[in-house]
């Protein structure tokens, strides 16, 4: 994978657009953590060029500041008060209480929220510390139950809205990632329960689960120097190529959209089918650490092939 392949990459996530019909989400409000970056980045972009104002959060002010201006020089003077930014942990119940009671003061309405704000860091499970695992599971699913809750009790309780959870590719395990993999695991049995337990109010939740395989300047800043860690999944997905941000916006859209009316509690994978080829992409080396167990053996009742 050359140089000029992942710059085409970036360099295409940095228009607005959608395959959507353009006023699609007029009218509407939405909140998107992490909406600075990354897939959060391209899901504000697309949420606000089909006419949603947006609300974005993450902890750092110099990050919403960035993005923010960026995102102003581009739309329409017009369109320019849509998109508006707090500062929040996501850990912390009175930053994500306040992220709510912000919206509505500013907009009025809580019609959407994306839960797109997380993080992890690449570890395998015996180097990872108990202050690094709490850090990763707070923020992943303690952080994304409170948003979920707050966004329920301050405004969709009683006007329904949509609820999407960006989690990740976990379905063949999470090497070097059991902390984030534990959380988001949790994120998705959360998303089934809430789907029932809200049903009448209106609310719909569901998840989108991006494949290791989509392609940022974000993750590769995060991850891109790790054993040249993209060029590594490539052999194992079935389309033989990285995804998009703006892949995962699409989905997000579409479980936000009036289209996906009827669907609740479920998760879409946005991977190139890379969860169904079977690997983690994870070497395991040689060993023999795995012997064949006899019923027949006199001895410890071990023998090897």
């Amino acid at each position: 994978m050359g140089n000029s392949y992942c710059e085409s990459m970036i360099m295409a996530s940095r228009k607005i657009g959608s395959i959507f019909r353009a006023g699609l989400f007029r009218d509407k409000v939405a909140i998107v953590t992490g909406g600075g970056s990354g897939i959060g980045l391209a899901i504000t972009q697309e949420l606000l060029h089909l006419g949603c104002k947006v609300m974005i959060a993450s902890r750092s002010e110099e990050r919403l500041n960035n993005a923010v201006s960026e995102i102003k020089d581009i739309l329409p003077s017009e369109r320019k008060d849509a998109i508006q930014s707090t500062v929040c942990s996501i850990r912390k119940e009175d930053q994500v209480k306040n992220l709510m009671s912000e919206t509505l003061s500013r907009f009025g309405q809580i019609d959407y929220l994306v839960n797109n704000g997380g993080g992890q860091f690449v570890a395998t499970a015996d180097n990872i510390s108990l202050k690094g695992w709490n850090a990763v599971v707070e923020t992943n699913l303690t952080g994304t139950f409170l948003c979920c809750k707050e966004a329920y009790t301050q405004y969709m309780k009683d006007h329904g809205g949509s609820i999407v959870n960006i989690i990740i590719d976990n379905w063949n395990g999470s090497p070097l990632m059991l902390h984030s993999g534990a959380a988001r695991a949790g994120v998705e049995n959360m998303c089934k329960t809430l789907s029932i337990e809200w049903a009448a109010s209106g609310v719909r939740i569901n998840s989108v689960a991006p494949g290791n395989s989509i392609y940022s300047d974000t993750a590769r800043a995060n991850y891109g120097k790790i054993d040249n860690i993209f060029k590594r999944y490539l052999p194992c997905i079935p389309m033989k190529r990285l995804g998009k941000p703006e892949e995962v916006s699409a989905a997000v859209c579409y479980l936000l959209s009036p289209a996906a009316a009827f669907v609740t509690g479920t998760t879409i994978k946005v991977d190139g089918a890379g969860s169904l080829n079977g690997a983690s992409h994870f070497p395991i080396p040689d060993h023999d650490k795995a012997p064949v167990y006899s019923w027949d053996s006199n001895d410890d009742g071990k023998s090897k092939l």
